[in-house]
């Protein structure tokens, strides 16, 4: 996976979090998808920022379709799997960590999803 398409991931999981969070009709999946949705937007910048600086500014990003309707648990666990085989691509430990912090988010809100119904 390129960054381009690492970035554009991160875009998707922004929209599809969103949206799937405006349409939960439980409390407990409406809070935990609101902080994934805000918290990738920062996360998604600083690896952008971090990259651009090294290797110079991203180009071609992906255009995804906007995705309704979507299972959270599954989609983000697949987020997860794509998130570290990209970060096992990568030589710099600071974009390694990165990755890192946007697992981290990940796994707290699968968790969040998963155990506190």
């Amino acid at each position: 996976m390129k960054a381009s398409e690492f970035v554009s991931l991160l875009f998707e999981v922004e929209e599809v979090t969103h949206i799937a969070h405006l349409q939960s009709k439980s409390y407990s999946v409406h809070m935990a998808l609101n902080e994934i949705y805000t918290g990738i937007v920062d996360l998604r910048d600083t690896y952008v920022e971090s990259y651009s600086g090294k290797y110079g500014i991203i180009t071609s990003y992906i255009s995804t379709q906007t995705k309704e309707g979507i299972e959270p648990i599954k989609y983000l666990q697949g987020v997860a799997v794509q998130t570290e085989e990209y970060r096992l691509s990568l030589n710099d430990g600071y974009l390694q960590q990165i990755c890192d912090d946007i697992l981290t988010l990940i796994y707290q809100t699968l968790y969040k999803l998963i155990n506190l119904k």
